[in-house]
């Protein structure tokens, strides 16, 4: 009853807005994310007739109220925000019963923020793995840091990291503040790309490669990603090569005023510190 009913009657009232839309000089993209559709969807639906309802008193109301959403969209503009949707339903069932309810759809995600903290305290426990005795001599003179994100991140405001980097302090890794979303700006860069081509890979970290004659040596970092079954690629000044398909470990071996760097990358925080602790072992011996 419910779904057959509903599903013509909300098709109808898209089709209906959408044609409205359209006339008033909207792109189909634009309709499209004003009723939570796709370009496509809307393009096959105005090329449609309107749905049948099972009676045309039911049709006469969805296209009067067509009208008049379609009326109200056009005044706003496409630029205007769905901030929430307010639904009420009322059943009159036999034996004098009826159902009705009031709901509120707000658009809010439980389960991100809960996910945001999670990702949070994995940082930090992260950090606090990481072995001071095996690395110490990687650790780039301004500082490391360790950045990470859910699969899907888009902006640097999804990225966590830790604000002013890990740095050695008297043989010890400090982080002077607790990791937050937003604080880094290059390393969630270089990690955000890297997440676009392969979603999988959610962590990152910077340390300073192996140098050879005051020259980052290279063959040596190639000699230890193929140890470790590791991928390796140049990363120019932090640009990652979009024709690579699979990513571990990345080297932007520095210019004029541009210090090189290693990134390396990993399904999660706690992944990435256990390729830091093997990859810098295997560059040790590698470099020898």
């Amino acid at each position: 009853m419910l779904g057959e009913i509903g599903d013509k009657w909300v098709g109808r009232l898209q089709q209906h807005v959408a044609k409205d839309l359209r006339t008033n000089g909207w792109s189909q993209t634009e309709i499209a994310n004003m009723l939570g559709s796709t370009q496509s969807t809307i393009s096959r639906q105005m090329q449609k007739p309107p749905l049948r309802l099972n009676a045309s008193a039911d049709e006469a109301t969805i296209d009067a109220w067509g009208t008049e959403l379609s009326q109200a969209l056009s005044l706003l503009g496409p630029d205007c925000k769905v901030i929430r949707q307010r639904l009420i339903v009322e059943f009159q069932l036999s034996g004098n019963n009826t159902l009705r309810y009031d709901k509120t759809l707000t658009g809010l995600n439980l389960d991100a923020g809960q996910e945001q903290r999670a990702l949070l305290r994995r940082l930090e426990w992260a950090a606090g793995r990481l072995d001071v005795r095996r690395i110490a001599h990687s650790i780039p003179a301004v500082g490391m840091n360790i950045a990470a994100c859910n699969e899907g991140a888009s902006s640097k405001s999804e990225v966590a990291a830790f604000p002013g980097r890990i740095t050695l302090v008297e043989g010890a890794l400090r982080h002077h503040e607790t990791p937050t979303f937003g604080s880094s700006n290059h390393l969630a860069s270089v990690l955000l790309s890297v997440n676009s081509i392969e979603s999988s890979k959610t962590a990152i970290v910077n340390i300073r490669p192996p140098l050879a004659q005051n020259r980052v040596n290279t063959s040596a970092v190639a000699k230890a990603c193929e140890q470790l079954g590791y991928s390796f690629s140049l990363s120019p000044k932090a640009e990652v090569d979009v024709k690579e398909k699979r990513f571990d470990v990345l080297l932007d071996e520095g210019d004029f005023g541009w210090e090189p760097t290693l990134y390396i990358v990993a399904h999660n925080p706690l992944e990435l510190v256990d390729r830091t602790h093997q990859l810098v072992s295997a560059l040790k011996e590698a470099s020898a």
